[in-house]
C-alpha cells in the first residue's frame, strides 16, 4: 500500500499518536542524515509516514534542520504529499494563540541556508513558486477540517524567519507592512524544496502566542507555548484521517 501523506512535525509535535502499527526507517541522502528516523503506520485504511523536523528529542534549531536531508528521505520513502505542521507567531488580528491557519503565501527571510538541491551539476533549478502552497492539498486540508468541524482560517501570508531568537517589535512590524500575518523559522527552505521534487506540499500553522508588540503583546513563556500548542493540535490527527481516508 503507498504512503498517502507525510506530516512532518513542529516544535511541540515530535509524534503523531494515532499511527497504528508504526515502523521505523532510517534513510541516507546525499545531502546527509535527516532529522530523525521516519515513522510509518496506518491511520484508518490509509499509510501515513511520521518525521519530525527538529529531531524527535528537539535536538535541532531551525537554523539547523538539514531540510534537504528531510525531504529528500521522504521522497525515498515513495511519499508524493507533504502536511508541515508550523509552530508559529500570530501577526495580525485573526491569528491569535491556539488558532490553527492554512496559509496560502510565504515571505522569505531566511538566510544562509540551503535553499535548493542544485549544487552547481547540470541545469539550475527554476520552480514555479508563484502560490508556495500547493492549491490541490490545500483545498483537501480545509475540506478535512470542514468535515471534522475543526476551526481552521483559509490563507495568510507566513514569514519565516532565521531564528534561533524571536523577532524585535520593529521586525514584527516591518512583517506587518510587508503583508505578513505569521511568523516562523521553519517554512523555508522546506516549501520550496518539496516543490524542486514535485511534492504536493501545504501547510497547517499552529499559533502558539503572539508575535513581539502584537496582540497582548505580554512576554510568554515556553510552558504557555507548549500548552497552546497542545491545546490547538488536538483536532489534527482527526483531520489527517479525514484527509488521507477522503474518498
Amino acid at each position: 500500500m503507498e504512503l498517502a501523506l507525510a506530516v512532518i512535525g513542529g516544535t511541540g509535535v515530535y509524534r503523531l499518536a494515532a499511527l497504528e502499527d508504526v515502523q521505523t526507517r532510517s534513510f541516507d541522502t546525499p545531502y546527509g542524515p535527516p532529522s530523525g528516523p521516519v515513522r510509518i503506520g496506518r491511520l484508518g485504511d490509509a499509510r501515513v509516514a511520521f518525521l519530525a523536523r527538529h529531531g524527535e528529542g528537539h535536538a535541532l534549531p531551525p537554523h539547523r534542520v538539514n531540510y534537504r536531508a528531510n525531504l529528500h528521505a521522504l521522497h525515498q520513502a515513495g511519499v508524493r504529499r507533504v502536511l508541515a505542521l508550523n509552530t508559529v507567531g500570530g501577526i495580525t488580528d485573526a491569528y491569535g494563540p491556539r488558532v490553527l491557519a492554512c496559509p496560502d503565501q510565504l515571505i522569505d527571510y531566511t538566510w544562509g541556508r540551503d535553499s535548493t538541491f542544485w549544487d552547481g551539476e547540470g541545469e539550475p533549478l527554476h520552480v514555479d513558486f508563484g502560490q508556495p502552497y500547493s492549491p490541490g492539498l490545500r483545498s483537501e486540508v480545509l475540506a478535512a477540517a470542514a468535515g471534522t468541524g475543526l476551526e481552521l482560517v483559509d490563507g495568510g501570508c507566513y514569514g519565516a524567519t532565521q531564528g534561533p531568537r524571536l523577532e524585535t517589535n520593529a521586525e514584527i512590524a516591518r512583517m506587518r507592512r510587508d503583508g505578513c500575518d505569521l511568523v516562523g523559522m521553519t517554512g523555508m527552505p522546506e516549501a520550496a524544496l518539496a516543490r524542486e521534487l514535485g511534492l504536493e506540499y501545504a501547510c497547517l500553522a499552529i499559533v502558539a502566542n503572539w508575535a513581539a508588540g502584537c496582540g497582548d503583546a505580554a512576554e510568554i513563556t515556553l510552558d504557555e507555548v507548549l500548552a497552546n500548542v497542545a491545546a490547538a493540535s488536538a483536532g489534527i490527527p482527526g483531520l489527517v484521517r479525514s484527509l488521507v481516508n477522503a474518498s
